[in-house]
């Protein structure tokens, strides 16, 4: 019965490719967007994330996310070392100013100052030069898509020279920092000498950022940073995810990738069903044959469900490899790094073309099993 069942679903060859294409290019859709999306949103809190010695980021209490900076006094890092279960606790500070370059090329770049003494938070990732060089003076990192935007064209090379409110930035290494939200230039550079790029302000502090001690609970040593500083600490993930949060409260991106998926959920389920139920309404004259013949209901019932799981697998597989191809593709961009086909939107999108599956299936089951045999006596 099973090859029965495959002959018949191979006997018309356009509505069979006709399921497949439905099944695989909702596939494509799905795992295409939900993947860009949770790509650009973990880009929001992707400066965050690559501090990787920081557990706990202490910050002014009315700050929400990372790029809503507001200074503080710089007192405030001594009041958080002195709290019971901190490890250590250093300043960053975090700006947005111009850099310029000697051809004329400009760009609004995201410095980020880390403490003298350890350079905690340096990047660790480099494609060329060595993090511990920002000791040397006026030495920053530039990551390589800043480089690329600021200096078209050119080979990677360290020695460049990024002038930023009339300080002068000597290029000493060259990072893969992680993508951030907006197509800025990422810099690192000491404490002292990034909050010069900036301009000067009465308080400068972006953020303490603290590790705890052994044996005590982060979300523990939060609560008593917030108690006695009265300043807000959260922990990296959380803060993380305040981002994300954020974002998705205060910007389109839900409503219009969510369009976009709702799109492709409802092609997937309307185009499919339907035309998986017609394949079943014209072929129920062999259905109603081999009731004739015997064939119980559940056996016929397998039947249909063979041929749609058939097609949905094959339409999943085809959309899934089209979706790989194109994130191996546009990897390889500067403006796509980051953004990656993950097993999460995999494994939703299998389960969402399950359910179409199943519903495209329901309506066809439905009409086999109500199937008079007599039908097969009839003109």
């Amino acid at each position: 019965m099973n090859f029965v069942a495959w002959k018949m679903l191979l006997h018309d060859r356009a509505k069979y490719l006709g399921l497949v294409f439905a099944i695989a290019f909702s596939t494509f859709l799905l795992e295409n967007q939900t993947s860009i999306f949770a790509g650009i949103l973990k880009r929001t809190a992707s400066q965050i994330l690559d501090v990787t010695d920081a557990e706990v980021w202490v910050m002014e209490p009315s700050s929400q996310y990372f790029d809503d900076t507001k200074p503080m006094r710089d007192t405030a890092l001594l009041r958080v070392r002195g709290v019971p279960g901190v490890r250590w606790a250093v300043r960053l500070y975090k700006g947005l100013p111009v850099a310029r370059t000697s051809t004329g090329h400009f760009a609004q770049s995201i410095v980020t100052g880390l403490d003298d003494a350890t350079l905690v938070g340096a990047p660790r990732r480099m494609v060329l030069g060595s993090w511990e060089r920002l000791r040397e003076p006026d030495s920053v990192i530039v990551d390589r898509a800043g480089y690329f935007l600021l200096f078209p064209g050119e080979p990677l090379a360290l020695g460049g020279r990024l002038e930023m409110n009339d300080h002068i930035g000597i290029i000493v290494g060259i990072s893969e920092a992680s993508a951030p939200f907006v197509s800025f230039p990422v810099l690192h550079a000491r404490y002292s000498v990034a909050v010069n790029f900036q301009g000067q302000g009465r308080n400068q502090l972006s953020y303490v950022v603290v590790r705890s001690a052994d044996g005590i609970a982060l979300s523990e040593l939060c609560a008593r940073i917030t108690a006695q500083t009265g300043l807000r600490a959260r922990k990296t993930d959380e803060f993380a995810w305040d981002c994300i949060q954020y974002y998705l409260r205060n910007t389109g991106l839900p409503v219009n990738f969510g369009i976009t998926i709702a799109i492709a959920l409802v092609v997937g389920t309307v185009v499919a069903g339907q035309t998986f139920y017609l394949f079943t309404v014209e072929h129920l004259r062999q259905f109603g044959t081999l009731k004739a013949l015997g064939v119980s209901n559940p056996r016929l019932v397998a039947m249909v469900l063979l041929q749609a799981f058939t097609v949905g697998l094959i339409g999943f597989g085809l959309g899934t490899g089209m979706a790989a191809l194109f994130f191996e593709v546009s990897h390889l961009k500067i403006v796509t790094r980051g953004i990656t086909l993950i097993w999460q939107t995999v494994a939703l999108t299998g389960s969402c073309m399950l359910l179409v599956i199943l519903l495209a299936s329901y309506l066809s089951v439905r009409r086999v099993l109500v199937l008079d045999p007599a039908v097969i006596f009839r003109s």
